[in-house]
């Protein structure tokens, strides 16, 4: 188990002044990087082995968002390896022991000059040490897009939108997609499915469903081609309507 505290800041809060989904899903995301860098699994070391963890699926469940200067504890911690595919899980909790939101991931292991998925070595799971899975409903790792969709106008890839191995950000990709949904549309549960990479330059055409209660909204962010670099499907909070 690895943790770290930290404080909402007002960069990260919406107009409503609670921390937006997508600095949720940063903090998160800063989870695994710091853990792999304090273990000496970071950045520098598999940019030395030309590999790279690539995350193939998140599930977000958002009990609250917290407030602005609200004390945070978040915390993550793996519970398998197997072949190229690694999981992991995520929390972020108050001070007082309140859980604000928690979360699954999958990642694989890929070799970044053959484009290729690499074996995990054998020692990663003593290195990172494997903890127990967190208690959740775990949702299918497949998302399933409505063929009902909307088209939206297409956008390119900027160079705000790429991280250090020069691909689009995972956070990126639910920031794309939260241009879709309605305003004042609180979110309970975040899925994202990742299919393709996408690099500076390259064109997203976004296809944009609901559902007929107005609950869900699926979000594909396709190539030219039809064929999607990520999904992002988005599930309103029954109870703040």
């Amino acid at each position: 188990m690895y943790t770290f505290d930290g404080r909402v800041r007002y960069s990260e809060v919406g107009v409503d002044g609670n921390m937006t989904l997508e600095s949720l899903l940063d903090y998160f995301q800063d989870a695994s990087i710091f853990h792999s860098e304090d273990v000496g699994l970071g950045v520098d070391y598999f940019k030395e082995v030309n590999q790279a963890w690539l995350l193939s699926a998140w599930q977000i469940c958002v009990n609250r968002r917290p407030r602005l200067c609200e004390n945070i504890i978040i915390g993550t911690s793996p519970y398998e390896f197997k072949g190229f595919v690694g999981s992991r899980n995520f929390w972020m909790e108050t001070k007082e022991g309140e859980v604000l939101a928690y979360a699954n991931s999958v990642w694989s292991l890929m070799d970044l000059e053959r484009m290729m998925p690499a074996k995990a070595r054998e020692d990663f799971a003593s290195i990172y040490h494997l903890e127990e899975k967190y208690p959740m409903e775990y949702a299918p790792r497949k998302i399933r897009v409505p063929a009902d969709g909307t088209a939206k106008e297409p956008f390119a890839v900027k160079t705000h939108h790429l991280d250090t191995n020069n691909h689009v950000n995972n956070g990126q990709y639910v920031r794309m997609a939260m241009d879709y949904i309605p305003e004042n549309f609180e979110i309970s549960q975040l899925r994202v499915e990742y299919k393709n990479q996408a690099v500076l330059d390259d064109v997203i055409y976004p296809v944009v469903a609901d559902s007929e209660d107005g609950q869900l909204y699926t979000v594909s962010l396709n190539r030219e081609d039809g064929k999607p670099y990520s999904i992002v499907e988005l599930r309103r909070d029954e109870n703040k309507l």
